[in-house]
């Protein structure tokens, strides 16, 4: 059996201690709280300068509030831990347009076919994070999802859905400009001179 590293001893031993229940939560309120009061300046100022030492006692007092109440600790915990999930998938996903982009290029949706890998690429990474977050039974939101779908194809909800689908697809293909509307915008300036 191998041996538990050194370093997962300290990630256990932090949680023992209580740094991720305790003090993380703690420091992330109090640094939000105290940014905005500073930002928007609540309590008053004084001599063009904000009360910062009312500040930081009014986001210390939250702070400690905060981490008195379990469940909010649980709710900061969630939510934190998801919008970085989401902030990574933000930035694999620009990873992935940046591929499909050559150096100089100004924009990713100068062709079709750009736009076209880009909506694969984020249908992708859509099925990816369903299929990474579970239930408390252990299956995945992409195989609920799919469960679902086998139901309830046949149903006129779901045609309604595809069908209105469709309709807008093809609505923006229709009433979108040749060139994407630029051409036209320049040759009105040349005839202006």
């Amino acid at each position: 059996m191998p041996e538990q590293s050194a370093l997962l001893d300290i990630v256990q031993f932090f949680n023992r201690l209580g740094v991720y229940d305790v003090i993380l939560p703690f420091l992330l309120v109090f640094t939000l709280m105290f940014a905005i009061l500073e930002k928007t300046k609540v309590l008053g100022t004084e001599n063009g300068i904000t009360k910062k030492n009312l500040n930081a006692m009014v986001a210390f007092v939250v702070g400690f509030f905060v981490i008195a109440s379990a469940r909010l600790v649980e709710i900061i915990s969630t939510v934190s831990s998801q919008v970085v999930v989401l902030l990574l998938l933000a930035v694999l996903f620009l990873m992935l347009v940046g591929s499909f982009m050559k150096e100089g290029e100004g924009s990713a949706l100068d062709t079709p076919w750009n736009v076209i890998f880009m909506v694969i690429m984020f249908v992708g990474i859509i099925f990816i994070f369903l299929n990474a977050i579970k239930n408390d039974s252990g299956k995945t939101w992409l195989q609920i999802f799919w469960d679902w779908l086998g139901l309830y194809w046949r149903s006129s909800a779901v045609a309604s859905l595809i069908f209105v689908v469709f309709v807008v697809i093809f609505i923006y293909w229709i009433t979108k400009s040749p060139g994407g509307g630029h051409k036209e915008h320049s040759t009105e300036k040349q005839e202006k001179h």
